[in-house]
């Protein structure tokens, strides 16, 4: 029998873009941002395991926020989601500054690189639903000239991206190709999320 919820919503996270594409949707919540260190998460997922597929790291990494903030709030449903950058590999970290964004976009620069992208519902502390998506984009090969304009235009707002770009804006003029569902790509696959919230009665199915 669906898990149905008697203490609301809750997503478990800070996300401005989270937050905006739930708000669009019209679902009802309440954003309380998990307090996980991801770095130790990812470092100890990477030390044991040199193999480990970047997609699993995402869902661990979202089942560890939802889990965290249900354990304080047992009765809500409880959102968590995670977004990996992977080069091959490597998995990317957001970039500390403006001289980080310009190092991630050179790498990305004329490549495909992947962005696996989990959400979880958690209740009483535990797991009751995850899934995993994944979207694949190649950067066109840009100028120097260009990657200077697009810094300077952009500005520091991008080093709240993993990849440094953002598709709603001037990232966009980065690809050459997108492969993969928008809204993975914002950081949260909205339409598995809602239809999970149909099943489980928060909304209206």
């Amino acid at each position: 029998m669906a898990e149905t919820r008697s203490g609301g919503v809750i997503l478990a996270s800070g996300s401005w873009s989270r937050r905006q594409l739930l708000e669009a949707a019209g679902v009802t919540f309440t954003a309380v941002p998990a307090d996980v260190d991801e770095r130790a998460i990812r470092e100890t997922l990477q030390d044991g395991d040199n193999e480990i597929d970047p997609a699993d790291v995402a869902e661990v990494l979202a089942r560890a926020k939802a889990e965290h903030v249900s354990q304080a709030h047992p009765d809500a449903i409880v959102i968590g989601s995670d977004q990996i950058l992977a080069l091959g590999d490597e998995i990317f970290e957001k970039p500390p500054d403006m001289a980080g964004a310009r190092n991630h976009l050179t790498k990305l620069r004329g490549r495909t690189h992947q962005l696996h992208c989990g959400v979880v519902l958690a209740q009483g502390g535990a797991t009751i639903w995850s899934h995993v998506d994944t979207a694949s984009l190649t950067m066109r090969s840009f100028t120097p000239a260009f990657l200077d304009a697009y810094l300077d235009g952009a500005g520091p707002s991008i080093c709240a991206s993993v990849g440094a770009y953002q598709l709603e804006g001037m990232g966009i003029q980065l690809f050459e190709r997108i492969e993969g569902d928008y809204f993975t790509i914002l950081g949260l696959p909205l339409l598995p999320l809602l239809g999970a919230l149909r099943e489980r009665e928060v909304l209206a199915s």
